[in-house]
Formats: structure tokens, sequence, C-alpha cells
């Protein structure tokens, strides 16, 4: 495979930032909070779900989705296509709006009225005009009035509101998708000032969006009074989830009221993904689809995770307390068994064991997990992880507006965070080193060279060793690690090192040893993405690109192989020819 095609791939992605939280093995019983509230009659509604689920709610977590059978990892527990969903500004010329595919080569058909969202063709603008219809006249008069070109399109969450409340009035308020809609959760009556205040500012940017001058005219949408439109934009903040591609990366923000039933744990047993997997894609894309990380009894509740599990305790409860007004207690948040790998140091001795990150306070002493040895110099841990947190959002703040600076800043801290015996797995390093592995790439040289490629493999494999330790076998994010390494090991060498027996080993190998690590390596991503993205799905858009990719990783090696033996059986013969 040449790195072109590689990057070509990546470079259709959009880079993400890891300090932000992302989307979404297994806690028994995790006491926490969710998204579900009971404000109507379950049986009414909600009648698509399989018949492996159903809804129960506990006195603990309120409403809650559970498995009325076994369901064994890898399987499709609920797949739905959410009842709206609208891509980013930035995506919007790169992904179809109706069924959220890439543009093909030959390019996307745009909207003549608005110019704002483009198509696959005209069946799928056909497909999406009920919903298009006020939508493009309202982005064409926010358009008209907007102050400069940098705001002339909507936000995204405005854009989704727009279509909530379009499709309610349509539909009809007493109807079942609308009495979805309004049965999810709302923190309207618990609302912290900061969250109330941008709720406000949003509400008002919706209502202009809808071209309305008066509150009585929400009334055909359902909305009555101040506290109805606190409601809605409550629900939109604590139920949407990330619309993504089948790799993952943020494409848009979708509302699925069944997959709001699904409570959260920072252990989840189950994640959200959008494989593209659909037969149809025009009518059944964007298809998000909740899959079993682990086998999941009878009678257990299904959890996923709201935000980002490689965070340490107090940031994911930062975050969840701030967006979705609760603290979570699963194990990981209440019963950590030993120093969580999120924020550990490797052993002072070097024994194989870990050591708890110092705290702030009056003793800052921590010792090994194993052997009880000390950490002396604690000052310099507690100054190396402040200044990665601080290079991390610093980074992570100039990926896209100072590509160069961003790079140096990592290159020059990952260092100092190692030096101090961090944890790959550990926060800020892991999060340091997967921005990056994303900023080499992003600034990969046009002329490959073999350093620059052995670089990026190597900062592959250490994102690879660190999400190892805190995912389990099978979390997509973990599962695209593996598949992202095992395609850059794929990667034709430009200047491959001479093998010889007598040459320390070093990482990546070259040669045959890199193409059979290359192999290794993208089996094990296969196996990995056929549990995270859905075994029926085999393992999604990812994991047939994967299969495909080893297949030719297999063949190359057999050739390899056989150029070998070729060349020892006509060793002798040329020896002999020379003799005569």
């Amino acid at each position: 495979m040449s790195f072109a095609d590689l990057h070509t791939q990546r470079q259709a992605k959009q880079a993400k930032s890891f300090v932000a939280p992302t989307n979404k093995t297994a806690s028994p019983q995790p006491q926490n909070s969710g998204r579900a509230l009971i404000e109507a009659p379950a049986e009414s509604l909600y009648q698509n779900l399989p018949s492996s689920v159903d809804i129960r709610s506990s006195s603990e977590r309120g409403r809650g989705l559970y498995a009325k059978e076994r369901l064994k990892k890898g399987r499709v527990v609920l797949n739905t296509k959410p009842h709206i969903y609208v891509l980013s500004t930035k995506n919007l010329q790169h992904f179809c709006s109706s069924c959220v595919a890439p543009a093909p080569e030959a390019g996307l058909k745009r909207c003549t009225q608005c110019k704002n969202l483009w198509y696959c063709n005209a069946t799928c603008q056909n497909s999406d005009w009920a919903l298009h219809k006020k939508e493009c006249a309202a982005m064409q008069r926010w358009a008209a009035g907007a102050p400069s070109p940098d705001v002339a399109i909507p936000a995204e969450p405005i854009r989704c509101l727009g279509r909530v409340l379009w499709w309610k009035q349509k539909k009809g308020l007493d109807s079942v998708w609308t009495r979805e809609i309004d049965a999810m959760q709302s923190h309207r009556t618990s609302l912290p000032p900061e969250a109330a205040e941008s709720h406000t500012h949003l509400a008002h940017a919706v209502i202009r969006y809808l071209g309305l001058t008066a509150p009585e005219e929400l009334v055909p949408f359902g909305i009555d009074s101040a506290a109805g439109i606190v409601d809605l934009i409550s629900r939109f903040a604590t139920n949407s989830i990330t619309l993504t591609s089948p790799s993952l990366t943020p494409l848009g923000v979708c509302v699925s009221p069944p997959i709001a039933l699904i409570n959260h744990s920072c252990e989840p047993n189950a994640v959200v993904v959008f494989p593209r997997s659909a037969k149809n894609p025009a009518k059944q894309e964007p298809d998000a689809q909740v899959i079993a990380l682990r086998d999941i009894a009878p009678d257990e509740e299904i959890f996923t995770s709201y935000i980002d599990t490689t965070l340490p305790k107090a940031q994911r409860q930062a975050v969840l307390s701030v967006t979705y007004n609760f603290s979570c207690e699963c194990t990981l948040c209440s019963q950590p068994p030993g120093p969580d790998p999120r924020e550990a140091l490797l052993c002072p001795k070097n024994c194989g064991g870990t050591c708890p990150f110092p705290s702030e306070g009056k003793d800052p002493l921590t010792r090994c997990s194993k052997c009880k040895s000390a950490v002396a110099a604690t000052d310099a841990v507690l100054d190396a992880l402040r200044i990665g947190q601080e290079a991390l959002q610093k980074a992570t703040s100039l990926q896209f507006s100072d590509l160069s600076k961003a790079q140096r800043l990592t290159t020059n801290i990952l260092p100092i965070l190692t030096s101090a015996k961090a944890l790959p797995s550990s926060h800020p390093l892991l999060a340091l080193t997967r921005l990056h592995q994303s900023l080499l790439l992003a600034a990969f040289p046009p002329n490959l060279t073999q350093d620059a490629l052995d670089g990026l493999i190597r900062a592959s494999s250490a994102s690879t060793t660190g999400l190892s330790a805190v995912l389990p076998p099978g979390h997509p994010v973990r599962a695209l690690a593996f598949a992202e390494l095992g395609k850059l090991l794929a990667v034709d060498e430009p200047a491959p090192r001479p093998e010889s027996p007598s040459t320390p080993a070093t990482f990546p190998p070259s040669g045959a040893a890199r193409l059979r690590l290359a192999g290794e390596t993208l089996v094990r991503a296969r196996d990995e993405l056929m549990i995270g993205f859905g075994e029926h799905n085999d393992g999604g858009e990812v994991g047939r690109e994967v299969r495909e990719m080893a297949v030719r990783v297999e063949r190359e090696l057999a050739a390899w192989g056989q150029g070998i033996r070729n060349a020892i059986e006509d060793t002798p013969k040329l020896k002999k020819s020379g003799r005569r």
C-alpha cells in the first residue's frame, strides 16, 4: 500500500480534539443517572424497539433499557435512524445532507436556492425536501441578516432544533414521533446559572431562525410558555448525540429518543456507532446502532458512555455535571480497583507496579502499589502534569490555525511527561500522544521519507498502547487505533533498512518483519472491529477495508517468501554456471 493512498483517506477525515469529551466494559449495576424521564406511557411509544430489550424503571436511575435475553458481544442491540440530524457547517459541502454519504468523485449536487446543503443526487434531495423546504427559506432569511459571511449559516444546534420544531408541526403534536421527542429528559428546573444563560441565547437564536416575532407564534409547535422553550433546549442539550462517520469522525449532531433511553456508565457495556452498513443507504442512512461491547446477561441494564472515558475521574465528573446534570457513581468512579491507569506513574524502582499521581495537598507522597517504593520528586511530577495539561489545551487550540506551532508543542512536551514516568494511558500524556499523531499525519511531507514514516508509526503505537490500558477489547476507539497502526505498517517503505542478525532490534522493524507485524496488527484490528462495529455488519465500513488490506498484506508476504525461495534455489545454479 502506498502512503499517498493512506494519506488521502486520512485527509478526508476532520482532525479531532482530544481534550473535549467524545462519545462513549462492564460495570455491575452502576448507580448513576441518565437521560430518561417518564412523561408518557412507554407502551405507546418506541414501538420499533427490538424484542430483545425492554424499558424498565429504577429508583436510582429512572427509566432505562434492559436486556430481555443474553446479548453476545458484537451484537447489534438496537439500530435506528435518528429522528432528526444535521451536519456541522464545515461538513455541509463534503457530505450529503440526506444520507450523510461522503462526496463521490463526481461531486455533490447543491441546493440551488439556499446554496448551503448538498446531496448525492435528486433522490436524496427529494427525500430531504419535506424538511428542507422550510429550512431552505429560513437559511436564506438568516444569511440576509447575518453581520458577516462567517455566521451566514446557523450553527448546527439552531438548525437541528429548527428541524425538530418543523417536523413536530408536520407530524402533529399528538403523533408518536412528537411524544417521543417530548418524553426525553429535561433539566429545566435544576439548570445551573451558566447553563440557563446559554440555553436562553440558543432559544432566542432558534426563534429568530424560525422567523417568529411573538411568543404566541410558538403555539403551533407545541410551545405555549417560556418553560416550554427551555424544555426544548434542555432536551436537546441533554439527549443529542454526535453524528459520526464509520471511523468516528464527528460530522454533526442528531437526536434519537430510543437511544436517549440508555443511561450512562464510565464502564459501558455498549456503544453507539454509525457503521454505514445499510443495504439501502439512500433510505436507511444514517443508521445509528447500539453494539454490545461484551456479553450482556438477561435483565442486565444496557449502558453507554456519554463522554470520553479515557479522561480521569475529576474531568469526567465535571463534564457530566455541567452537560448532563448528574454525578456518575459507576464502579470506575466509586470503587476503582487499584491505581487508575489514567492517573498513574511507573514504579520508581521499575518493579512493574504503578503509583497514583501525587496530590496537590499537604501530603503529596505516593507509593508503588506493588513494592511500596515512594516517588521522591513529587513536585517535578506535578509540574510536568501541569505543563502537559497547558500544552494540550494550547496545541488543541492551534491545531487548525498554526499546525507547525502545535506540533512543536507536542514534540517538546511529550518527553517531559515520559521522563516523569507517566503511564502511556495517563492524562494528559495519552491525549497529547493522540494529538501528536494527528498533527504528524496532517504535516506529513509530500515526498515520503523513512524517518517521517517511522516517527508516525511510533506515535501510532504509543497511542494504541495507551488506549489498550483504559478501553476494553473491541471498543471502537481502540479498534480504530489498531487499524490505523496496521495500515501505517503496511505502507511501502521508502528506504528499508538492511536486515541482519547482528543488528539490534528496533521499532518499527523493516522489511519482511514489518510486513508480518502489519498483517498481525490488521488481523487484531479486524477482530476488535467485529465487536465494536458489529459482527452482523462485518465490522462496518472500516472492518471491511481492514479485511481487504489484511488479505493484500498476506499475498505480499507470500510473494516475498516465494522470491526469497527462488533466489536460494537459483544460487547453486549461478555458482555452478560461474565455474564453467
